[in-house]
């Protein structure tokens, strides 16, 4: 299979997003820094939002990857890539279609931890999603590193949940290894992963769990053209799931997966490629078969084990299509 970040346009579907501490104990303790303390100030987390939306916008008009390089990581950094690299082969002059994003009425949701990585959670409403609100998790991995966002997702304000906070309005996040939820956190992508392939009842049904699956099924045999579906865990570094503490005892929780499809043409059946951002990213010549790659971030509630459905929710997720071979 292809390395990450080769290059697509993203297929979206709609994600959400929030955060999580992506050790086992909790505690990531880096050049000895074990105290407790806010991840970031309101002040801190403000600009922060302000440079990647400079950023997010100079490089969406010049479909320059570059621009935005050191302001996008994980899941987000693959996906936007991908969307440059294609709209530059596409459009070497730029963007036709542009339009600045703006994201106003922020709300930033802090939680306190000891060491590095930080991350914090900015809650916005979008002037391209006027019914829904734009949730982004900034991350950096030290004092001397700028904040970037791992993750970028939608959510209808109803679906967003409350979290558990201290008196001072700090945040709690979740460990990887939080053994009181349906599911620890550090196994949501390999749990979904293996759902996506078998099947079962760790994940409520929805568009992004028992829907997605019949309809694979329904496309994985057609005449001339049969489809196979691979779905991979993506857990470390700048992928480890991040998440916060809801009020009712369970968590808020963003994780990545990377998925495959492989289309094969019957003897003598065709294989035609009419996305022009497929063509852009495309490697060797689809004489028989076209293999996609995708990286998909998912905004979930992980339920407590002793609610009355544990039964992880997919509350949105967003797709991006970050690579094509053709054989």
């Amino acid at each position: 299979m292809s390395k990450l970040r080769s290059l697509s346009r993203p297929a979206v579907s709609v994600a959400l997003m929030s955060a999580l501490s992506v050790t086992a104990s909790g505690c990531v303790t880096v050049h000895g820094e074990r105290e407790v303390v806010p991840a970031a100030t309101k002040a801190e987390a403000a600009r922060a939002l302000k440079d990647f939306l400079i950023a997010y916008n100079k490089a969406d008009k010049m479909y320059d990857q570059s621009v935005d390089a050191d302001r996008v990581t994980g899941a987000l950094a693959d996906i936007d890539a991908a969307k440059h690299k294609a709209g530059h082969t596409n459009h070497p002059d730029g963007n036709p279609s542009h339009v600045p994003l703006k994201l106003t009425d922020a709300e930033f949701t802090i939680p306190k931890k000891a060491g590095w990585p930080r991350w914090f959670v900015a809650d916005t409403h979008s002037n391209k999603s006027e019914n829904a609100r734009w949730l982004l998790v900034f991350t950096r991995g030290g004092a001397d590193e700028v904040w970037e966002v791992s993750y970028l997702t939608v959510l209808s304000p109803d679906d967003i949940p409350e979290f558990k906070k201290d008196k001072d309005g700090w945040a709690e996040p979740v460990t990887a290894n939080a053994a009181d939820l349906a599911v620890e956190p550090k196994d949501l992508s390999r749990s979904y992963a293996t759902y996506l392939k078998d099947g079962g009842t760790s994940f409520a049904p929805g568009t992004h769990t028992s829907q997605w699956r019949a309809a694979r099924e329904k496309n994985a045999s057609r005449p001339g053209l049969a489809r196979q579906y691979v779905d991979e865990p993506l857990t470390s570094g700048d992928y480890a799931p991040v998440g916060l503490r809801t009020d009712d005892g369970g968590a808020l929780v963003f994780f990545t997966t990377h998925h495959y499809e492989k289309q094969t043409a019957a003897q003598g059946v065709t294989l035609t490629v009419n996305d022009a951002n497929i063509e852009a990213l495309m490697t060797g010549e689809p004489k028989q078969s076209l293999t996609l790659e995708w990286v998909s971030n998912q905004a979930v509630l992980d339920p407590a084990k002793t609610a009355s459905d544990d039964r992880i929710k997919i509350l949105s997720r967003i797709q991006g299509l970050t690579g094509a071979r053709g054989e």
